[in-house]
């Protein structure tokens, strides 16, 4: 097959958006759950799912060009290795992101970058009059489906850092920001020495009781609500923050390490688990996080360099960055 010309692969770039949206429809109606035990037709699809069923045939046909699902003769469709990961019971879930990110308010948003650009603003609180925070707060199915969305990209992430990270000594892991635990339970699961505390917004970690007690954790793990601007648990060996400090500016951002800091003693560690930024030309996937953290919650993903300038602001010195493999790395620091 001749490699597409210059033309041609730009405008595939261009009309991405609409593979997205196909995806989310896709994943907002359980269609690879239905496919689960065998191929089935449109027609059946259309009925389980309560849709029209030409318009889902023609979702269904183009999603199957790109390798998300395959069609077979009779319209009918059956998962790909592809399709499998938006499985709900996948080891490892795109289905909770996908149905996530076509969601219109968060959709929307991506609308008014150039507004972003052209104003160096927030385009979700330019378009919502709001930070998604308290936009998430004031719709409670919005901040459902964010969580569950996050919870399932956190397993993969949570098993790589159990994985690449020596936890042997730690007696007590503190998240913070944790979410609904599952980052924490993973690392926990594969260290049935180590205790935990869970420390989120109130309204955040009262939805986790389920993912702690799934993973087989709760009685090793405390949840505590709280407000990380003020202050977190004391006494924890090592502190952990999953995708938190690219939620914010440097200016904020330092003012939770600092809170984090007087928590800690001498001895405990820092393990901020986020992005990267690479150098000129590569590592598409965290640069163009970058620009959803400037659309949406309006903060920034980081180089090396920048990360270890925060630290150091806020009492810590980089001391290493380990791989993990995903689209995360860990950033460990320590106290000084």
């Amino acid at each position: 097959m001749n490699e597409p010309t210059p033309f041609a692969a730009l405008m595939q770039l261009i009309n991405g958006y609409q593979v997205s949206q196909a995806i989310h429809v896709a994943a907002t109606l359980g269609i690879a759950d239905l496919l689960r035990g065998g191929s089935r037709s449109s027609e059946e699809l259309a009925e389980a799912t309560q849709t029209d069923p030409r318009t889902l045939y023609r979702v269904l046909r183009a999603l199957a060009t790109v390798g998300v699902f395959r069609e077979d003769d009779g319209q009918r469709f059956a998962l790909t290795p592809m399709g499998e990961c938006l499985c709900s019971d996948a080891g490892e879930s795109a289905g909770p992101w996908a149905a996530f990110v076509g969601r219109p308010y968060y959709w929307n948003a991506w609308g008014e970058l150039l507004h972003s650009v052209r104003t160096g603003e927030n385009a979700f609180r330019h378009l919502h009059g709001t930070d998604v925070w308290r936009y998430r707060a004031a719709h409670a199915e919005e901040g459902v489906i964010f969580d569950r969305a996050l919870t399932a990209i956190s397993h993969g992430v949570g098993k790589a850092v159990a994985e690449r990270c020596d936890f042997r000594a730690a007696r007590c892991l503190i998240d913070v920001g944790g979410g609904q635990g599952a980052f924490l339970a993973r690392i926990l699961a594969s260290h049935p020495e180590a205790r935990g505390i869970l420390f989120d917004q109130p309204h955040v970690v009262a939805r986790a009781e389920g993912v702690l007690r799934e993973a087989g954790v709760t009685d090793r793990c405390e949840v505590v609500g709280g407000d990380f601007f003020q202050s977190v648990p004391r006494g924890g060996d090592v502190y952990l923050m999953k995708a938190v400090l690219h939620d914010w500016y440097d200016p904020e951002a330092t003012d939770i390490l600092r809170v984090c800091r007087r928590a800690m003693d001498g001895s405990a560690r820092l393990m901020v688990v986020e992005a990267v930024i690479a150098p000129p030309n590569e590592g598409r996937v965290a640069k163009f996080a970058d620009l959803n953290m400037l659309v949406v919650p309006g903060g920034q993903e980081r180089t090396r360099e920048e990360f270890a300038r925060l630290f150091e602001t806020a009492g810590f010195r980089l001391e290493r960055v380990i791989e993990t493999g995903t689209r995360m790395s860990v950033i460990e620091g320590t106290p000084i």
